[in-house]
């Protein structure tokens, strides 16, 4: 029987590592039946995990999913004792969207992924394996390309959010915008608060943090006018790292809906089809630079100390381990240890 002080927030684990960084270049996908049941068997001390965060895309989730087939995935979930979360929509070119800052036809692809995207969180929801959650996003576009031209760049990607809220709150689904130094316009802490703010749907666009992706924004990595660690950053001054991580929260949490624990050695990394972002590690890498617990409450804790309440789960992301790596039950039972210890710190009952 779990001892856990605390019954919020539910915890998650992230699908999409079986698919991200694999493929031609790479390894093979892992499909989603092993994800999921590698998920469901892990355990600690009696807690397991209680959902996954989705990726609709072949060849785990089909965007097009029809009815039966999100019947037949509700009915898998329950029968693992697991709800669904957070979905992720293919809103990249390369899966059947466009660029968010591109011409009318890209805009056009992207909105048409966030729409499918919604009615399939909708259908979950219909069918009861799916309570919480956001649709994830991103800008779908590259940073050289970007800063070509800032202003009218950033510009049309605000206009592609606002598009894509209206579709969300049709729904009655959020969005969250996940930015990583990979991505257009979202590749810095301070990009992302301008564009929150040009886009201005607090209740239905919000950003969502992963803990290894943002502590880059820390480095300046792909905006070195906004890091907030100087060149060459002595990584045992542990204090001065957690300060500057948590004034980089502070300037996102407001607008923070949707949370990934993730730990990071403050390199970058790219795999198959995925350019170049934070480097994900395991919870025991020794190379890790975050105090995962400790700066969880960066984003977990507000400013007075107490937990916000934000979202009603969070969701360990790791993506571009190797296979080995992933299909070892032990990797589900540490990340599953880690995730308990983020919520017996922060957690909420």
């Amino acid at each position: 029987m779990s001892t856990s002080p605390h019954a919020h927030p539910a915890l998650h684990n992230a699908m999409w590592p079986g698919l991200v960084g694999k493929g031609p270049d790479s390894e093979p996908p892992i499909d989603l039946e092993t994800m999921l049941c590698l998920t469901a068997q892990a355990h600690v001390d009696g807690t397991r995990f209680d959902g996954v965060d989705l990726f609709l895309s072949l060849p785990h989730t089909d965007i097009d999913s029809s009815d039966d087939d999100l019947a037949r995935l509700a009915d898998n979930l329950r029968a693992k004792g697991l709800r669904a979360g957070s979905l992720v929509a293919p809103v990249w070119p390369a899966a059947g969207g466009g660029s968010a800052m591109g011409g009318e036809s890209e805009r056009a692809a992207f909105l048409t992924q966030v729409r499918k995207a919604c009615r399939i969180g909708r259908k979950l929801r219909d069918l009861g394996a799916r309570s919480y959650g956001i649709i994830r996003i991103d800008s779908a576009s590259g940073v050289e390309e970007w800063a070509k031209d800032p202003a009218a760049n950033t510009k049309r990607i605000a206009a592609t959010f606002r598009d894509a809220c209206a579709i969300a709150g049709d729904s009655g689904e959020r969005l969250a915008a996940e930015g990583e130094i990979c991505w257009g316009g979202m590749h810095s802490w301070r990009r992302n608060v301008q564009l929150m703010e040009m886009v201005n749907r607090p209740r239905t666009l919000g950003f969502q943090a992963d803990m290894a992706h943002t502590m880059l924004f820390t480095m300046g990595y792909n905006a070195p006018e906004d890091a907030l660690l100087p060149a060459g950053f002595d990584w045992s001054d542990s204090e001065k790292l957690a300060a500057a991580y948590r004034r980089m929260a502070d300037a996102l949490r407001p607008w923070t809906i949707d949370f990934h624990v993730a730990q990071n050695d403050g390199t970058v990394k790219g795999s198959g089809s995925h350019g170049k972002t934070g480097h994900h590690c395991l919870p025991r890498d020794p190379n890790g630079k975050l105090d995962v617990v400790r700066d969880a409450g960066a984003w977990l804790r507000g400013e007075d100390g107490r937990p916000t309440l934000a979202f009603q789960h969070i969701c360990w992301d790791g993506c571009m381990f190797p296979n080995a790596v992933m299909l070892d039950p032990q990797t589900w039972n540490d990340v599953l240890r880690l995730m308990i210890a983020v919520r017996d710190a922060h957690g909420w009952n």
